[in-house]
């Protein structure tokens, strides 16, 4: 009979070993995410110092308003977080607003920060990714304004309890950060419908000259003792016939036709 300390270390056993099998499948769902996302949002290289670009990546559009970002000489970076549809600033909002308070009511505010919201449809690069158990961390850099450069981190956070997949992930994110087109691969399409348009136009003209080059078809001409089968196939059906005994009249909008016998007998 197995003895209830025997079971529990059992238990704990069977509990570290699911445990260490689950973490390779985390770890490789992790690893694809982070790919994917690195591939779709191209990391952007800067200097140690953060004054300048090394390696430019994807150029990203804001798609939401109130990104709070700090100049880069901050020793550390804002945290910005998107969650249920919502980006905040938090407690770095609240620090943002106390130095303005602080100053307003003649108070010594808190250590200053130069520090920028970003809103929907200014731009910025990316310089780092990291996926976590919880959510996803971006970490951003922007041009220079007014000679300062701005830095912020952003966490795409993960709903409670849950593990979304890499294709929600990349949705997640796409809510806020858009790339922007490469505008090499813009200009060559454009170009490439300009010279479309311009091969259709210079067609066009081609085909009416070549219309206009083809030789004009002669009249057609009415012969004595042809039929009335001959007849109607050059020049089609009449308006009307009139009948006569042996005799029948074809008449058309500018002739008449008679027929003896069945051929052409006079043409009027």
């Amino acid at each position: 009979m197995v003895s209830r300390r025997a079971l529990e270390s059992i238990t704990v056993v069977a509990i570290l070993f699911s445990c260490l099998g689950a973490r390779p499948c985390r770890a490789d769902q992790a690893v694809g995410l982070q790919k994917q996302l690195e591939a779709k949002y191209a990391i952007t290289k800067t200097t140690a110092d953060k004054t300048d670009i090394v390696t430019a990546g994807s150029v990203l559009i804001l798609e939401k308003d109130r990104l709070l970002m700090y100049a880069t000489t901050t020793g550390a970076p804002p945290q910005n977080t998107y969650n249920n549809g919502k980006l905040s600033a938090g407690a770095f909002a609240a620090h943002e607003k106390a130095q303005s308070f602080g100053t307003f009511i003649g108070h010594p505010p808190p250590k200053s920060v130069t520090t920028r919201y970003y809103v929907t449809g200014e731009k910025f690069w990316v310089t780092r990714i990291d996926t976590l158990a919880d959510g996803v961390v971006f970490t951003l850099f922007t041009d220079a304004v007014s000679d300062i450069r701005y830095y912020c981190t952003l966490k795409f956070v993960y709903p409670h309890g849950a593990t979304p997949s890499a294709d929600q992930v990349l949705s997640m994110v796409g809510e806020v950060l858009k790339v922007q087109q490469d505008d090499s691969a813009a200009a060559d399409n454009k170009g490439d419908q300009q010279q479309a348009a311009a091969g259709q136009d210079q067609g066009q003209p081609q085909q009416a000259a070549q219309q206009d080059a083809q030789p004009a078809q002669p009249p057609p001409t009415i012969q004595m003792g042809q039929t009335e089968d001959e007849v109607v196939g050059m020049i089609g059906q009449p308006e009307k016939k009139i009948v006569l005994g042996s005799k029948e009249i074809f008449v058309y909008k500018d002739i008449k036709v008679t027929f003896i016998g069945g051929k052409v007998a006079d043409v009027q």
